[in-house]
């Protein structure tokens, strides 16, 4: 598992996830709005929490699972503070993605669709990121990064503390 914090987040972010329940203990029709504050306040749906959920909102657990998993917005995983995608479009694998991709998986220590044992940075690989033009790219947290080589990959990660 991830490193242990011994900061004090983890209790706020319990109080916020308690509110949120609380605020809609009883209403079914709040689901999605209360989870997508869990999500944001935890950054992913944990398996207790969804059972708690589906307890206080009165809410089959059938049915806070299958909007967990339907939406694209929700994960059922810890995802890390940085999120990686990398365009594996055809302009992008034909200009050396997989090369990318594999630089990444060596610097991380993870695969594509893993998150690292810190929390640090989450890896996805993507089908098209709509930016052929400089091919291969990929973002962090959203940021644009153009014509990615593998030797360019750990400096681009250095960036992200």
């Amino acid at each position: 598992m991830g490193a242990e914090c011994n900061c004090n987040c983890q209790s706020e972010m319990d109080k916020k996830v308690d509110a949120l329940i609380t605020e809609n203990r009883g209403n079914p029709n709040n689901l999605i709005v209360v989870m997508a504050g869990i999500q944001e306040a935890l950054g992913y749906l944990p398996q207790d929490v969804m059972i708690r959920v589906a307890e206080e909102l009165n809410v089959p657990l059938t049915d806070v699972y299958g909007v967990a998993t339907f939406y694209a917005a929700f994960t059922l995983r810890p995802r890390g503070r940085h999120s990686i995608n990398l365009c594996l479009g055809t302009a992008c694998y034909v200009k050396g993605a997989p090369e990318v991709q594999a630089a990444i998986e060596k610097e991380l220590n993870i695969k594509a669709g893993d998150t690292t044992e810190d929390r640090r940075f989450t890896f996805d690989v993507v089908r098209c990121l709509g930016a052929c033009g400089i091919a291969p790219v990929m973002t962090i947290n959203g940021e644009v990064h153009p014509r990615v080589t593998p030797d360019k990959v750990a400096d681009v990660l250095a960036k992200y503390e």
